[in-house]
């Protein structure tokens, strides 16, 4: 079958391997689900009947770190590594989870099983999956012929999988008690499995009834499944579907906040809407996370900040109030301590005011020494996003054209004495000369030779030209300065003129 051509090989020898030992084997989980979908699988699995000391004793190079009896074979690529997608050598060792077929018991805690107990065969270690489209497991006889391909569906996965419907194996209500996580992985499935997935109408109230026991997950679990959510291009989608299944309150209360609360004549959207569409803008233009995550949240202050009503309201200080809340939910969602504090100041500063002439360029170091020049890209970015959620027909108008030039102009050093290899002391000792105009003529007729060719910008070379011009009288060094100076200046214009190009500014 033409699937099989899709298996790597170093899967097809760790379930061969297996079954010459006498064990059954399967590829299982999301893997055969994406292989049935003739998408590009990114992790592999394999259930067998093999124990974990059988496991290990098949792949002496295996690693186990958790207590459910999964054993991380690591076996050497067999087809060339070739390159990744981002060009980059792959990996020599290519890693498959083992693990044996299992049930678990009850779930306290709705995070962990209490006890582990190996399953008789594939399809009670199915029983126990989420997703009926996860419950589809893969064998194959080595030996080839017409049937080599065995296929184990026992709860419909594959008409599912057609129908492009996430249901819960079984009972939906004992999956999300078993694990509560579930209900969030049902939203990321049916996002970004592709157009079209939508939640069974059971499982989908089963999350509403059951969303209150995500509050008995930990803050880290939760906040990798939202950073899987917001890396797909239709994380807007996923954010309003966690808030129809009931479980953004238990995530992110604070963007509940702005649901139906209206804004004033600059905007068309209610401050909720206005945070999806600016994150829609964020993600379709495949920004970065951290600016995903800014686009959402940039407003989520303003709730609390509204006075008034109707077309007139305001928001004062609500990107001051926004960023203290922000830092609140990123630590509470356990993130990075420099991640928080990347996304809070773009929230801070995203309401920054530039009007091309209003503006000059102290005013926009002073914003760049604030967010840092390494994230002043993101903010604008930002700004981007928050204009086209506002109802803007466009995302980077002529003004911000031009501050991104003023910012480029403003970050390049300035043509000066300081980029020469030698300096006034330097004259001085070679002149034998005492501080004063000469020696800095002599400097503004090096910069412009050196700017004529930077090659020459070596420091025996100008010691021999210091030497020179130090023989000439004070007329003929004021002309040769005078001319270095309208270099410089040639060469600014120039400089001035390509920086605006680059940004179609005027």
């Amino acid at each position: 079958m033409e699937i099989l051509k899709k298996i790597p090989s170093e899967v097809k020898f760790a379930v061969e391997e297996l079954k010459r030992r006498g064990f059954e084997a399967y590829i299982v989980g999301g893997c055969v689900r994406d292989l049935l979908r003739k998408a590009e699988p990114e992790d592999w699995d394999v259930a067998t009947s093999a124990l974990p000391d059988q496991i290990q004793a098949a792949f002496l190079n295996s690693y186990t770190d958790n207590k459910f009896g999964t054993i991380t074979a690591r076996i050497e690529r067999m087809d060339p590594p070739g390159k990744s997608e981002d060009g980059l050598g792959k990996e020599e060792i290519f890693e498959i989870e083992i693990t044996p077929y299992r049930i678990e018991s009850e779930y306290s805690d709705q995070r962990h099983p209490d006890s582990v107990a190996w399953a008789k065969n594939i399809k009670e270690d199915l029983a126990r999956r989420d997703f009926t489209v996860n419950a589809i497991a893969l064998s194959y006889d080595p030996g080839g012929g017409k049937s080599e391909v065995e296929i184990i569906d026992p709860f419909g996965g594959q008409s599912d999988l057609q129908a492009k419907i996430i249901k819960a194996v079984r009972d939906p209500n004992e999956r999300f008690s078993e694990d509560a996580l579930r209900m969030m992985r049902a939203a990321r499935f049916a996002i970004t499995l592709g157009k079209g997935w939508i939640i069974d109408a059971e499982t989908s109230e089963a999350v509403k009834k059951n969303a209150r026991l995500l509050g008995n997950i930990s803050k880290e679990r939760i906040r990798d499944e939202f950073l899987k959510m917001m890396a797909t291009d239709r994380a807007d989608e996923g954010i309003e579907l966690l808030r129809e299944l009931g479980l953004l309150g238990h995530i992110i209360p604070e963007l509940e906040e702005g649901y139906d609360v209206g804004q004033n004549k600059h905007h068309v959207y209610d401050i909720y809407k206005h945070s999806l569409y600016s994150l829609r803008f964020a993600a379709r233009s495949k920004f970065n996370i951290y600016v995903k995550i800014a686009s959402l949240l940039h407003d989520v202050g303003k709730p609390r900040a509204k006075q008034g009503n109707g077309p007139d309201s305001t928001f004062y200080n609500h990107e001051v109030i926004g960023a203290k809340m922000v830092q609140q939910i990123l630590n509470r969602l356990k993130f990075k301590k420099t991640d928080a504090e990347r996304i809070t100041r773009l929230v801070r500063y995203h309401l920054f005011y530039y009007n091309v002439g209003e503006v000059g360029e102290a005013s926009v170091r002073r914003l760049v020494r604030k967010v840092g020049m390494e994230n002043v890209d993101e903010l604008l970015q930002v700004r981007m996003a928050d204009r086209i959620g506002s109802g803007c027909p466009k995302a980077e108008p002529y003004k911000l054209r031009h501050m991104r030039y003023l910012i480029e102009k403003t970050a390049k050093d300035p043509i000066s004495v300081k980029m020469l290899c030698v300096n006034g002391q330097d004259v001085m000792k070679i002149l034998n000369i005492p501080p004063g105009p000469k020696v800095g003529a002599i400097l503004d007729i090096l910069l412009g030779t050196v700017l004529e060719d930077p090659d020459k910008n070596d420091k025996t070379f100008l010691t021999s030209q210091v030497r020179k011009l130090g023989r000439l009288n004070e007329k003929e060094l004021a002309e040769t300065a005078r001319l270095a100076e309208e270099k410089k200046e040639d060469v600014e214009e120039k400089n001035d003129k390509m920086t605006k190009k680059k940004y179609w500014v005027t």
